[in-house]
């Protein structure tokens, strides 16, 4: 009998064992997927009681040493350069975001991506001719409603990358899709697709046809404070904008209106304080981005406290560095750490910023040494119109656009008149000849453009005009609207 016993239990204890070892791994899947369930629950929780975000920055570095044909840009902006890093401004540059190449050694699937990119972006660069590069590098306005013959010699034989809408050349709907799908067609032997963009902040700068939502000033959204609603307001935008064939849009505006005698910002800002502008202003940018349009965050290094209308003369701002890094520079720091991809700079002087007296949009210290090194800018920097008073009334055209790539500017706007937008095509080539700005200079500004265009997959495939009814200013779309006009 013992002996029976015996053999039972070492027949039985491989099941006994087995048993509890599959019991046991059930038991702890049972638990880790429980863990996880609960994860994906808190992180759920998480992410909806935040905005959207988005995060990284395109485009390279600007070669503080100017590579290439110096020429005359490299004693003038040498010295512009140090004078920037002398101790009276604070003496050191900005502190550095981690470089690409260190994130990459820790995620080895980032590094192939860069890769290819990188190669792609100096596929297109090698095959490009300089008048196509300088091309990239100019935003164009035109008149009426139907391609003029100034804009398609611009597109097709001065190769500009950019095109800017204004009123006078939106009648309707279908027209305006008309308009923007011609202008893609006359694109077709570019080496790159065009940005159409337009200054759609709301409110009194709008550019849409009558059909699309109406939205508020931004003071006006301002004072609701939300932030998911001024997300939803930039997706709402982005959304209608790209049913016409949009794909950047001048928007947010991240002035701080600190100054009641400011009437060429006034109800544009978003706010009067710091806090409220970068947070509703990042908002707004995160929900242009989202909806697959291009954000610009203007009017650095800030607009709210001029009295001087730029686009009628010079403004004039006597604040020092410490005055900007506690309220002008705020929302923009933000926007930046937050992905911003474009900025555009202003028409004003700062003589206590400034060793060379020039506007932002002409200066090293202010593009270079400010936006870049100190702020860690890394996309598409942009100037205001080269035509407005602040430019035209203190400076030839040559050379402010010439001025403009030297500081660091990657497109410069020629808004309205096609004389002055050659004259700035050729004044950028005849500078490139002559060694004063350097070849490599062109190409980062190239480089940046096209990592941009490539990032938001832009196309020059026509839009379908029957998808307008859609999408613009539907039920859904008009409730944003109500809600940022407090109509709720």
């Amino acid at each position: 009998m013992r002996n029976i016993c015996k053999v039972l239990v070492i027949l039985l204890l491989p099941l006994f064992i087995g048993t509890f070892l599959l019991s046991g791994c059930s038991i702890e899947g049972l638990y880790t997927r429980r863990d996880l369930k609960a994860d994906e629950n808190a992180s759920s929780l998480y992410n909806t009681g935040k905005d959207a975000q988005t995060t990284g920055q395109d485009g390279g570095t600007l070669d503080d040493e100017g590579n290439g044909s110096a020429g005359q840009w490299d004693q003038r902006f040498k010295d512009t350069k140090q004078s920037y890093l002398e101790p009276e401004h604070e003496g050191k540059q900005s502190e550095q975001k981690p470089n690409t190449q260190s994130a990459n050694a820790q995620n080895p699937n980032n590094s192939q991506v860069a890769s290819s990119l990188d190669a792609q972006i100096e596929s297109y660069i090698s095959k490009m001719t300089l008048k196509e590069k300088v091309g990239q590098m100019l935003i164009v306005g035109f008149d009426g409603f139907e391609p003029s013959s100034d804009i398609k010699d611009m597109i097709q034989n001065y190769h500009v990358g950019s095109i800017i809408l204004f009123p006078r050349n939106v009648k309707n709907s279908m027209q305006l899709v008309s308009l923007i799908n011609q202008l893609k067609v006359l694109n077709k032997d570019n080496p790159l697709p065009l940005i159409i963009s337009a200054d759609q902040e709301g409110g009194k700068v709008n550019r849409l046809p009558e059909d699309a939502t109406r939205f508020p000033a931004n003071l006006v959204l301002g004072r609701e404070n939300s932030t998911q609603l001024a997300y939803d307001v930039g997706k709402v935008m982005a959304a209608e904008m790209r049913a016409y064939g949009f794909n950047l849009n001048f928007a947010p505006v991240l002035d701080i209106l600190s100054n009641p005698n400011n009437t060429v910002i006034g109800d544009r800002a978003l706010g009067t304080t710091p806090e409220v502008v970068a947070h509703l202003g990042v908002a707004l940018m995160k929900g242009l981005k989202d909806g697959g349009v291009i954000p610009v965050i203007k009017h650095f290094p800030g607009h709210g406290d001029t009295v001087v209308d730029s686009h009628v003369d010079l403004p004039r701002l006597e604040h020092d560095m410490q005055r900007l890094k506690s309220f002008e520079l705020i929302p923009f720091k933000q926007a930046i750490e937050e992905g911003a991809d474009m900025v555009m700079v202003a028409h004003i002087l700062f003589p206590n910023i400034t060793k060379e007296k020039v506007p932002a949009s002409l200066s090293w210290e202010i593009i270079t040494g400010m936006l870049r090194q100190e702020l860690g800018f890394e996309g598409v920097v942009i100037s205001d119109d080269m035509e407005m008073g602040a430019i035209q009334k203190n400076y030839g055209l040559e050379e402010a656009v010439v001025r403009a790539v030297l500081a660091g500017t990657d497109i410069v706007s020629i808004c309205h008149t096609y004389e002055k937008q050659k004259q700035a095509f050729e004044a950028i080539i005849k500078a490139v000849h002559d060694g004063t700005i350097p070849m490599e200079r062109i190409n980062e500004s190239v480089r940046r453009i096209i990592a941009l265009k490539l990032k938001y997959d832009l196309t020059d495939e026509p839009v379908d005009a029957s998808n307008i009814p859609k999408i613009v200013g539907i039920k859904e779309h008009k409730a944003v609207a109500d809600r940022a006009w407090g109509r709720e």
